[in-house]
């Protein structure tokens, strides 16, 4: 085990949610190939928590939920109401940022001011304070109500970057359309999480580890009706701390109900390649074949 670990960053995840038809669909994006963490693979909007998004008192005014209403919702074991604010400020931002999408109040706010702040996100070289300043100036409230808590994830020992991430749930707002930055992000796409997963074992649609165990386990929702329903009685759960193996055969990360998990030993990936499981199959470890993360069996 390595005893000088990158340090954990604070970082927020958002899982876009639509109705498609009588399923759903979840939003994915391709991070660029020189993003230098998951360089490459689909993922879910987010990132880092920054010092920006910070601030209960000056961040009040500006969110549609009182702070006992924020614990209420969104709090947790050891989460401050600092840190649930944080969090969520920066999932929104990051949303915004990555993906185009604004999750706010806009009953009072013109078609073309909500154009305006999702197309000024693509200007080059935005400065860190850009939304704070923007969210302030323009009054805008943000809303709070519409994220939900699904899982607390904690990136592992091993890994050159580390994040302490919470990921959010939100059913996408009506009248807005998902565009990908072109800088962080390079594709964007709406797929079911079934198909999602098997266009990854088809290398269509490489996913990072944390999002095929989301996937796999949104593919047991049948309708957006259960999956609303889920959400309503959702905590943040345990910390989902999985251990990094490698290996000459690629890497294995080990989910914390994986037999070996609490070991800390190696493990025999000579066999992996015919352990691979279906997509949607439950899975507590998974593999990094050729650039591809796939689930294997026991």
């Amino acid at each position: 085990m390595d005893k000088n670990p990158p340090p954990l960053r604070q970082a927020a995840t958002v899982i876009l949610v639509r109705e498609k038809s009588s399923a759903f669909e979840i939003y994915l994006l391709k991070r660029s190939n020189t993003s230098g963490f998951m360089d490459g693979l689909y993922v879910f909007p987010g990132g880092v928590v920054d010092p920006e998004d910070k601030g209960l008192e000056s961040w009040a005014p500006y969110v549609d939920l009182h702070p006992d209403e924020i614990m209420q919702r969104l709090g947790g074991a050891a989460l401050s109401l600092e840190e649930i604010l944080s969090f969520s400020i920066a999932a929104i931002r990051e949303t915004l940022e990555e993906a185009g999408v604004l999750i706010a109040l806009t009953k009072d706010k013109t078609k073309e001011a909500l154009d305006h702040i999702c197309a000024f996100r693509l200007t080059t070289d935005l400065p860190k304070s850009w939304f704070r300043t923007r969210i302030m100036a323009e009054n805008w409230t943000l809303s709070l109500s519409s994220l939900g808590r699904w899982s607390h994830w904690i990136t592992p020992v091993l890994m050159k970057k580390r994040f302490d991430t919470r990921f959010f749930m939100v059913f996408m707002p009506q009248g807005q359309t998902c565009i990908p930055d072109d800088t962080e992000t390079q594709h964007g796409v709406w797929l079911t999480p079934q198909r999602a997963l098997e266009l990854n074992l088809e290398l269509k649609i490489p996913l990072s580890p944390p999002t095929v165990v989301t996937l796999t386990e949104l593919s047991t929702y049948k309708t957006l009706d259960d999956l609303g329903q889920a959400l309503k009685t959702r905590t943040w759960g345990d910390a989902i701390a999985p251990r990094l193996v490698p290996s000459p055969n690629g890497p294995v990360i080990l989910e914390p109900w994986d037999p070996l998990w609490a070991l800390d030993s190696g493990i025999d990936t000579s066999t992996f390649s015919e352990k691979i499981l279906a997509p949607g199959a439950g899975f507590s470890r998974i593999w990094c074949d050729t650039g591809v993360w796939k689930p294997v069996g026991l």
